[in-house]
């Protein structure tokens, strides 16, 4: 799951070298944390949020996929 988001963050940011992805276990389900450098901040997010609740979608699909639960957590 962790590298699916990866992978969408690096196609959408102009430094795919700062995106840093992170994926922990808090007991009932896995958080992925996305970092990016700040001036990527506003490609990852979207106009309205659209970009992160895109990739949200898709994190809860994959996730479904392996019968658990994902959520992602963008920024600091």
């Amino acid at each position: 799951m962790k590298e699916l988001i990866d992978y969408v963050a690096r196609s959408l940011v102009e430094n795919p070298d700062e995106v840093q992805t992170t994926e922990e276990w808090d007991g009932q389900r896995y958080v992925v944390h996305l970092d990016v450098a700040e001036t990527d901040m506003g490609k990852v997010i979207g106009r309205g949020g659209r970009v992160a609740e895109a990739m949200r979608s898709l994190l809860k699909v994959a996730a479904a996929r392996q019968d658990t639960r994902a959520v992602l957590d963008i920024g600091d």
